[in-house]
């Protein structure tokens, strides 16, 4: 079932996706006839793996609210399963990390309902002391901080963070804003993952001083500041058709954007290699996991979603 909420100008920066993706495609294309003895796999696999993260999030946008919910809540499972997947846990835990998954339905139900009160507390208070109660009750004392702590923050990262782009889609119309939470959603998602493209590039092209070299070697203060410039530009150019936005809010929510999502896209690498391991996981070819997609999302998610309740409702 179509939603009914869905705005032409929506729809409009939806068909500006696929045609982004599409020229992506023709210039891989040509790029790999016009150079033969390099392999270009790793490209082709991500280009592939873009089709199909955006066909895939366009459905979630343009069918009901329900589907979008049970969209992003498959999200947070999945990433949640990889995240458990790489972190050492205790085999006394396994028990628990049930009532891990079980907050996850929860946590997207409150979202169904716009009850912003329970949507906001649920895992930073009630799970936050449930867990801990349940590892109690099994006796294990061993490393009980460190499994807790891993938990804990698995949940709020992956779920509570990632559910406000959830909620987002449940906040109620504005007057002169047309484009509604669909809006909101498709700005942040794009800008987020825009700003890691373009950190990408300009770090490529001039990238000469490491910003954190001990996480993320090939990141460059050149490529952060190109990015951040970027994001900002393309923030006051898609505020006025998917937001509420002034111009110097959208620069505000661009600046915010690509600093956050800079920080979790650092953060997460950190993880990993905490870890030794390159990708959370192989689900996404080219990409690595779920994980490795939104990472980024994991910041500028809550931080978006506040920066707008705040000022506009």
């Amino acid at each position: 079932m179509l939603s009914t909420n869905i705005n032409i100008n929506v729809l409009w920066s939806l068909g500006g996706l696929y045609a982004i993706l599409l020229l992506a495609s023709l210039i891989a294309l040509i790029i790999k006839k016009s150079h033969p003895d390099k392999d270009y796999t790793e490209l082709i696999q991500r280009i592939n793996s873009w089709w199909i993260i955006i066909t895939l999030f366009s459905l979630a946008m343009v069918l009901s609210h329900t589907v979008s919910l049970f969209f992003f809540g498959l999200i947070s499972f999945l990433a949640l399963k990889e995240y458990l997947s790489i972190i050492p846990t205790r085999r006394a835990d396994r028990r628990v990390l049930f009532w891990g998954y079980i907050a996850i339905p929860f946590q997207y139900y409150w979202v169904s309902l716009a009850w912003y009160g329970m949507f906001i507390i649920f895992i930073p208070v009630f799970i936050f002391l449930i867990l801990p109660m349940r590892m109690v009750i099994i006796g294990e004392t061993k490393n009980f901080l460190h499994a807790v702590g891993t938990l804990h923050w698995g949940l709020m990262t992956l779920v509570f963070s990632i559910s406000h782009l959830a909620y987002l889609l449940m906040l109620p119309e504005i007057d002169g804003f047309n484009a509604g939470g669909a809006g909101l959603v498709l700005f942040l998602v794009f800008l987020t993952q825009f700003n890691d493209v373009a950190q990408y590039v300009w770090g490529k092209l001039f990238g000469k001083h490491k910003i954190v070299p001990k996480v993320s070697p090939n990141k460059t203060w050149q490529g952060f500041i190109g990015g951040v410039l970027t994001t900002c530009i393309l923030a006051v150019l898609l505020a006025e058709f998917l937001t509420p936005l002034s111009q110097p809010m959208a620069i505000v929510a661009g600046l915010m954007i690509s600093i956050a999502g800079f920080i979790g896209d650092v953060t997460i690498s950190a993880v990993k290699r905490d870890l030794g391991v390159k990708d959370s996981g192989s689900l996404l070819p080219g990409h690595g996991g779920i994980l490795d997609r939104i990472d980024s999302l994991t910041y500028t998610a809550p931080l978006f979603f506040h920066f707008i309740y705040y000022n506009y409702y």
